[in-house]
Formats: structure tokens, sequence, C-alpha cells
């Protein structure tokens, strides 16, 4: 199953992708709303649901999870300034199946408006409380100047994006309404291969569809995250359904036969783009965590344990890496340590280089998916059981998470800094690059974050930087200066790797 999972890899792909125009047949589904209790959209499952193939009524469990779902997944529409590349060579692997409307940010774009009554894509998404928070992916909502949610009724509002978590592939918004139909989030831990899994979103403009399948597999890492270069630290923990999933059904529920939801579709594994048996989703406990702190913090918390670590389960890399330093580790053993980085948790608590890591609070670890969910889905501050061999002896100690910069405390909105507030960073130009261009100020952006102030205002990595609010800037520490405490209107001019200036403006986060 790995080696035919990494033939597909190349062509995996978001799925799809907000921006995969749908057109097609919208069906109506209903009037009136079901299951509008004020229950907490945080309550969990403890149910597995598992039911074998043979067991009687499954027919009407599907309808009776269906009649629960449907009304609670809505449709996505994103209205954005599209993109069009200038260089073929950009083009990823998105925009090979679906057009370069959702290229990525390093691609260098001419703006063109898209007419205010034309979505540039759709998405699905989930009601997760009565009073109007959705979770949909991140990749639906990227880029958006105004998120229109459809319910199953047709009844439409304008949604408010809350936050966005592109290293999970998750986004939280909001519209201004009560008493809507929702889904509970269920322990997605305890869910078991071979379980039943339904699928419900609205692939290609068919509104609330309804597929089923079962769980093929659990803790799925495909590098669709990291591919995209839109994650800085990608989360990828997937469940692998073969519940027919098609471009649209992105963000859509998938739950189990008693309807609560056990995860969100994000990505499908495929050779053409459409449906052929690959579907992955997002764990609802990882999903629930990423919102729980997006609504409570305003950002995402997540912890570290700050080590560099090797992948045992791929043979190649181990036999590679076994040749080179004249070791023997073996395949499938858990996650050799290579290396620390600074305040390392894992170091405090006694990890050496060399050390394999084969458990974090008593669940395994095989991969780095094990590892990435075992971890990311913790905040700074928690504590964490590892186990791990040394020359061959398992050894247990006790790590404190932290956060990139070493802190142990949670952080919100008013504790980033500038260039977190802004989404990029800003390198110095030399005086040659200036002379080139005939510029007297500068700096180059670079890491700009997907989604970010900085991106929506057409800023990519490698554009200059030459003027913020009037001032000319000549490092990043000249753009902390500017924007610190400043609030209101943003106005930077730049010039993109053509030469060509533009000014925009911003509100300050």
């Amino acid at each position: 199953m790995k080696d035919s999972l990494k033939k597909l890899l190349p062509f995996v792909v978001v799925g799809v992708l907000s921006g995969a125009t749908t057109v097609g047949v919208q069906q109506y589904i209903g009037n009136s709303y079901s299951n509008s209790d004020d229950t907490s959209y945080f309550t969990k499952s403890n149910n597995a649901s598992f039911v074998g193939l043979n067991t009687a009524g499954i027919g009407d469990d599907f309808v009776n999870a269906a009649k629960t779902t449907v009304p609670a997944v809505v449709t996505i529409k994103n209205y954005k300034t599209r993109s069009t590349s200038n260089r073929a060579s950009d083009q990823d692997i998105f925009d090979f199946f679906f057009g370069p409307q959702n290229g990525r940010g390093q691609q260098r774009q001419q703006q063109q408006q898209v007419p205010d009554n034309m979505p540039s894509g759709m998405g699905s998404g989930v009601i997760i409380s009565p009073d109007g928070y959705i979770i949909s992916n991140n990749h639906v909502v990227a880029g958006a100047n105004k998120l229109e949610v459809v319910l199953s009724n047709k009844k439409t509002y304008i949604a408010t994006l809350v936050g966005t978590d592109p290293n999970t592939d998750i986004s939280l918004l909001k519209i201004e309404e009560k008493g809507l139909p929702f889904l509970n989030f269920a322990n997605s831990d305890n869910i078991q291969v071979g379980q039943w899994a339904i699928a419900v979103g609205n692939p290609m403009g068919l509104n609330s569809t309804v597929t089923a399948g079962i769980i093929s597999a659990k803790g799925r890492g495909i590098g669709i995250l990291s591919q995209q270069g839109k994650a800085s630290n990608p989360i990828e923990s997937f469940i692998q359904t073969d519940a027919a999933i098609n471009p649209g059904n992105s963000g859509g529920a998938l739950v189990n036969v008693n309807g609560e939801l056990i995860g969100i579709n994000s990505a499908i594994s495929s050779t053409t783009g459409y449906y052929q048996g690959y579907g992955f989703a997002v764990p609802a406990n990882l999903a629930r965590k990423i919102v729980e702190d997006i609504k409570k913090f305003g950002i995402v918390q997540r912890g570290f344990l700050g080590v560099n670590s090797i992948d045992l389960s791929n043979d190649q890399l181990v036999a590679a890496y076994n040749k080179e330093k004249k070791v023997n580790l073996k395949v499938g053993s858990g996650m050799y340590v290579s290396g620390f980085s600074n305040k390392s948790g894992a170091e405090d608590a006694g990890l050496k280089i060399g050390d394999i890591i084969t458990k974090i609070d008593g669940n395994a670890i095989t991969d780095f998916a094990d590892l990435s969910v075992a971890v990311g889905s913790k905040r700074p501050g928690d504590r964490v059981q590892i186990t791990y061999l040394r020359d061959g002896k398992e050894n247990i100690t006790t790590a404190t998470l932290k956060d990139q910069n070493g802190g142990t405390s949670s952080r919100s909105k008013s504790d980033l800094t500038i260039t977190e507030k802004i989404g990029a960073e800003f390198e110095i130009i030399d005086d040659k690059a200036k002379a080139y261009y005939g510029l007297n100020s500068g700096v180059i952006a670079k890491n700009v974050v997907e989604g970010s102030e900085m991106a929506k205002s057409g800023i990519v990595d490698g554009y200059i930087i030459t003027e913020i609010n009037g001032k000319p800037v000549n490092s990043q520490k000249d753009v902390e200066n500017i924007l610190n405490k400043f609030s209101g209107t943003v106005q930077i001019k730049y010039m993109d790797d053509y030469g060509r200036g533009y000014q925009r403006g911003f509100k300050m986060p």
C-alpha cells in the first residue's frame, strides 16, 4: 500500500481545491433544520461506531446519519482576486488539474478582478455550533475577499473568517444566525480501519451529496501540505477513506453511522484529479483542537518537541543513512533523533542524538506523521511522556513542549510580532541590486504567509518593498519601527521582479 501511495504522490491534490471552479446541478435538499439544540459543539463521543458489513439495518443507519449530517453541511463560495501566472514553469500540481486560478504564493502574478457575481471557487463546510461557527479547509477560503455560505435549504449568508491554519489545512468561519443544525465531534482516536464512513459535501456543484465507504487507513502522511509550500510546520495524519470524494468536497464532513464528525475531507490522491478510491480527511480531534485555539486565542497554539529526526519507515532513507553513518538502524523502529533545535524540550528531558523515539504518551511512533500529530496537537507548556531506545534499551522520560521561540506559555494575537501580524519577513538588499533596479531604498519580502495581509496585497517572496506609510525601508527593523503601535490603513509601495511598481493598502491587524 505504501509503495502504491508513493507512486501516486505526485498526483495528490487537495481535494479539491476551492479554486476548482465547479459547475453542475444544485439540488435542493429540505427546507427545515434539525438537530438545532444548544449542545456544545466541542462535545466528544467515545463511541467508535464500528459496524460490520453484515450488520442488519445498515441502510437505515446510513439514512439516519445522512438526515443528521446533510443540514449541517454548507456550500462555501470564495470570491477573490483571480491570479494568472506569468510563468508557465511555476505551474504547480493544483494548476495542472484545475487551472491557474489557485497558483502558489511563490508564483509571480498579475491581478485580474473577478466579477462580483462569480466565485473563484467553491468548497464545503460543516456547522459545528448552533450560533454559526463553521469549520472548513484553509485552501477553501484562501485569498478570499468575500466568503458566501449557502445552507442546504439555500439560505445565504456572508461569513466572517475567524482564523486559519495552513499547517493542518483547517479554517474557522462564522455566520450570524441562531438555532442552526450542527454536528458534534466524535473522538477520532477511537475509529477503526474497516469502520463505515460517510462523506457529505458539494462535489462538482452537486449540493448535499452523500457517499459511503470505509476507513481504509489511519495516520497517513501524504506530503501534500509541505509540497505546496503553504505550511511552515505541516501536521499530516490523515484518515484515509474510499468514500467517493471529488472537487467541491473539500471542507465537508466525514461522519460515522451516528452522524458524528470524525474528519474534515481535505484531499484526494488521483492521476486524473477526480475520485479513484483514495480520499483523506483531517481527524476530528486535531480539527477540534485547531478551532478551539482560533476561537479562544485568535491563533493556533503549537507545541514543539525540538528534535530533528529521521523517519525510519522509509527503507531507502534508512539504508542510505546506515551506509553514510556506518550504523545499523532498523526500518520501522521509530524516529531517529539526529539533532536538536535551540531551547529543545526533548534535549532538556535528556534525549541525545542517536536515540530512537518509539512512543509519545504510550502511542506508537512509527513515522513522521505519527510524531507530528502526537506533538503538534498539543500546546506549549504541555508535558508528554517519551519512550525511546538508547543502545537497544528502552527508556522513558517526560518533556515539556515549547513554542518555536522556546516559550512555554500560550500566546494571543496581541503577543505577535509585527512580521507575524502582517505575514512576512524582510531581508536587506545589497547596493549592487539597488543600483540595478535604480532604488534608493528597499527590502526583499520572504516567507510570505498565504492569506496574510501582505499576500492579499499581492506581495510574494522576492518582491521588493520600497516604502511603508511614505517612509523608506532598508531593513526588517525599519518595517517594525514604522508599524509598531500603528493602527489604521498601511500603505505599501513595492516592485515585482519585472520592475513594475505597485501601491496597495491594508488595515493593520
